[in-house]
């Protein structure tokens, strides 16, 4: 995939219903509306029959807008969705394993927090990382932080796309100018505001304004 497919990375949250009424499809709908460029679907702890429903019906969403669908930890759900790729954590199978598995047109992404781990999930073959938590986030409250420092020290280290996530909100973006990242990955400012297309709107612009 290119930079710029990265430049706002939308994760889902909950399935199901929101506070508002609003389903997991109609809340990504409007953030595809909004331009988001890039969505990941991730449902811990789902019945993998669920998971795999969901994830077929966001690949037909999203492949709708041009956008790609990728899916958090579950290969194999993935590659049975016809997903465009997924995202690995630390403590999930490991990137060149996934590669391995998935075959090189598949996208995977890892997590990093260090530059070590940034070159290690590089030379494994993955094709962009997500560094974070850089904020307090209200979906992994014990993540382990990131500074903007080493934000930018894990840019400069690779040659892949880096992509921000961890408690960014459209104030917090501009914080992160300079740092090297290709995009954003939000998921509470953008399915958690009251008008997700707006949100989505918003976001775009403010990642636009500090990726170079």
């Amino acid at each position: 995939m290119k930079e710029q497919t990265y430049l706002l990375y939308a994760v889902t949250d909950f399935p199901g219903t929101d506070a508002r009424g609003r389903t997991l499809y109609e809340r990504v709908e409007r953030a595809l509306e909004g331009g988001v460029t890039c969505v990941q679907l991730r449902e811990k702890r789902r019945e993998v029959s669920d998971f795999l429903r969901d994830a077929r019906e966001m690949r037909a969403l999203c492949h709708r807008f041009g956008v790609p669908l990728l899916i958090d930890d579950d290969v194999e759900v993935a590659l049975q969705s016809g997903a465009d790729g997924v995202h690995v954590g630390a403590e999930d199978m490991p990137v060149a394993e996934v590669r391995k598995r998935c075959g090189p047109s598949f996208c995977v992404g890892a997590t990093a927090k260090t530059v070590e781990q940034a070159g290690r999930a590089e030379a494994d073959g993955a094709d962009y990382l997500g560094v974070g938590a850089l904020f307090p986030s209200p979906t992994k409250p014990n993540a382990i932080p990131v500074s903007r420092e080493q934000l930018r020290e894990i840019c400069r280290a690779v040659r892949i796309p880096c992509v921000a996530i961890g408690g960014i909100t459209a104030e917090r973006v501009p914080s992160l100018a300079g740092t090297g990242i290709c995009g954003i990955a939000v998921v509470s400012a953008l399915f958690g505001a009251d008008d997700v297309r707006k949100a989505a709107e918003t976001l775009r612009e403010a990642a636009r304004a500090v990726v170079k």
